[in-house]
């Protein structure tokens, strides 16, 4: 047996999935996965770096605004604590037999809460002892964790950016033991996802203030996460809206414009999620690709939304055109570094068998490892990057690499186009989605 499982086996009839190649039909096998694969001096597993989100994974029970729960999991007790750990002990046998190396995990999903904030903390560390004992034993580690200062009625106005002292210094309790925890378990990355830091109407917000005090809430746990050790990456995740009608960190650019507004730049960056990216109405790759130019991508949250509906679906990753794009700006990164690729993702409403979770992880895993093999092919060869070094080349001699040096003023710029023979030169769009199908199709 090469996974964990602890008092009670809760997949039953499901081993460690393994890779059998394209021409597999076993439903419960990877087709392109191959963790020990090498592209380019890493294997798989080192490039992608796959995490388990704890919250979808074993928290989400099916339940939408218009329906109450489907999903009933195995592992569910009355007593909050029992549930807790057995909870962790089937997250565990999960993450073992799909094979991701890492999770991520809020707070709130792993500990029963309280309105007693020392119970909170009891519970919390409880717990998180219990985490550690099963990192142990099953080699997987803490990608990220972060604290959930957005779900309970005391956050309806903002966590760190809240009117109200009280609720300030609460979620300062939670962010505290969430780092002491990270410590503890070995994090690489914390997370912040601002869930409520904006506002509804600008009627009854100092924007401003609230931008500033979030500004030194992150510092004041920058501070104390160096303090106690902890030697990782700060990720702040870009939403555009929902739940707040505007989120201070609208998107990538908007939040790496807060990062070096206000001198984080050195300890923080960005952790991108897809259907965020096309909240924002960007897309996926366009998000990376800004992080990827200012030197400020740290994670990412695999997943995909719909374009048919306007909120924020938490799909697992099928759409190989988008991760095969993603899989281009992250490799001319360098890499994922520190950070990972996390399934922030759920499986469907009516998706009730124990085995579907498998099933949607087995092709979100699968559609980047095809995304991944077919960027390396595309970087290697080098045709798209070819295509652009060309469409640029008058700034790489003369006066438009004068230009971009700074030394020409703009009378200077201003004479040259007295005289400038400018020829129509298409941009080929046509044939370079062609060419990104032939490399897609085979």
């Amino acid at each position: 047996m090469d996974y964990f499982v602890g008092d009670t086996e809760y997949f039953k009839g499901i081993k460690k999935i393994e890779f059998e190649g394209k021409k597999s039909r076993n439903p419960l096998a990877f087709k392109f996965y191959d963790a020990k694969k090498m592209i380019a001096g890493k294997t798989m597993e080192e490039h992608l770096r796959f995490a388990t989100a704890y919250w979808h994974s074993f928290c989400a029970d099916g339940a939408d605004p218009f329906g109450s729960a489907t999903i009933k999991f195995p592992f569910k007790k009355s007593d909050p604590m029992e549930n807790a750990l057995a909870k962790a002990d089937a997250a565990f046998e999960f993450i073992t037999k799909i094979g991701t190396p890492y999770y991520c995990f809020h707070d709130a999903d792993v500990a029963p809460g309280s309105e007693d904030a020392r119970t909170y903390e009891k519970n919390y560390h409880l717990v998180a002892d219990a985490l550690l004992a099963r990192q142990k034993a099953s080699k997987v580690k803490l990608l990220w964790n972060t604290a959930n200062v957005f779900t309970h009625p005391f956050f309806m106005n903002g966590a760190a950016t809240n009117p109200d002292f009280a609720v300030v210094s609460r979620a300062a309790l939670q962010v505290k033991n969430c780092l002491d925890v990270n410590v503890q378990l070995g994090g690489e990355n914390y997370v912040f996802w601002g869930g409520r830091e904006g506002y509804m109407t600008l009627l009854n917000t100092n924007m401003k203030r609230e931008r500033e005090h979030l500004a030194r809430f992150l510092t004041m746990a920058r501070d104390y996460g160096r303090s106690i050790g902890f030697k990782g990456t700060f990720l702040i995740e870009p939403k555009p809206m929902e739940p707040t009608k505007h989120q201070y960190d609208f998107d990538a650019a908007t939040t790496i414009g807060f990062i070096r507004e206000f001198g984080l730049q050195d300890d923080f960056k960005c952790n991108i999620e897809a259907n965020h990216a096309t909240l924002a109405g960007h897309t996926f790759a366009h998000d990376l690709q800004v992080c990827t130019d200012s030197g400020m991508l740290g994670s990412v949250d695999a997943n995909q939304g719909d374009n048919q509906n306007g909120w924020d679906t938490d799909e697992f990753p099928s759409n190989v055109y988008e991760t095969t794009l993603a899989m281009i700006a992250i490799l001319k990164n360098g890499g994922l570094g520190t950070g990972g690729l996390n399934f922030d993702a759920k499986i469907r409403r009516n998706s009730t068998d124990p085995e579907d979770i498998f099933l949607a992880h087995i092709g979100g895993m699968d559609s980047f490892a095809f995304g991944l093999e077919v960027a390396q092919k595309i970087i290697d060869e080098g045709v798209f990057d070819g295509f652009i070094k060309e469409r640029y080349a008058s700034f790489d001699s003369g006066n438009g690499k004068l230009f971009e040096e700074g030394k020409l003023n703009l009378g200077d710029l201003a004479s040259l186009g007295r005289d400038a023979e400018i020829i129509q030169k298409s941009g080929k769009q046509e044939y370079l989605q062609n060419l990104l199908n032939s490399y897609l199709l085979g």
